[in-house]
């Protein structure tokens, strides 16, 4: 068992709590079932997760706190596991950090492959050979998975980080939404240009905000995304 994977499973339904935590275990997997907000809190304070999945209904302290905790204090995946289907709803969670969004009812092997899937975009190695990349005022750890903008890091979600490593690998290319969601996803893209623009935009604000006077990312109409030279 790989117990160096830790994944703190946030769900106060004890069946479904139960379901997710065989799910993990079978993947190879340690989890940790935690039944409340507040539970979550201690458990996140007192050590460090590969993953958290999050309910949004919870006890205590609602999901989307709990979100905002780990998305602020880590760049760990966080998959959302929720009975609200709101697509409002969906684009806030993703909006503000997590990695995947699933809706109960939930298929045992979708949840399996999207939590392996997750982590394997998480600690898939870097560039061959490369530890630092570096683009204008934008400096990419491949080591260390941070992106440091006019001498600030930012503070990045998994695929954020991703798409901000793949694009200044190649700072010359236009990267289609089909590009980017098929190298950072590593599934098929089948034209959700939502979940493209939604990250693209959290990305675009978070370099907004570190160097306000500079341009990073440019949308090349009809095509995609490209940094600007």
């Amino acid at each position: 068992m790989k117990d160096a994977v830790n994944i703190l499973i946030i769900e106060d339904d004890e069946d479904i709590n139960r379901l997710l935590c065989n799910i993990v275990q079978k993947n190879g997997y340690a989890p940790k079932p935690a039944y409340s907000g507040t539970e979550a809190m201690i458990h996140l304070d007192n050590r460090e997760w590969d993953m958290v999945l999050i309910d949004l209904m919870l006890p205590g302290l609602p999901g989307e706190v709990i979100l905002k905790k780990v998305t602020e204090e880590s760049d760990i995946p966080i998959i959302i596991i929720s009975a609200k289907l709101e697509t409002q709803t969906k684009i806030n969670a993703l909006r503000s950090g997590a990695d995947d969004y699933i809706t109960k009812p939930f298929d045992i092997e979708e949840v399996s492959a999207r939590i392996d899937s997750c982590l394997r975009r998480y600690h898939r190695a870097g560039l061959p050979n490369v530890h630092q990349v570096r683009h204008k005022d934008i400096m990419v750890d491949t080591d260390a998975k941070t992106v440091t903008v006019n001498g600030q890091e930012l503070k990045l979600t998994a695929r954020e980080y991703e798409i901000m490593r793949l694009m200044v690998s190649s700072p010359h290319k236009v990267f289609t939404k089909a590009n980017l969601f098929e190298s950072v996803w590593n599934e098929a893209f089948y034209g959700d240009d939502n979940t493209i623009n939604v990250h693209m935009s959290n990305i675009r604000s978070k370099l907004a905000k570190a160097h306000p006077d500079e341009e990073y990312i440019e949308t090349i109409w009809g095509m995609g995304y490209r940094l600007k030279t």
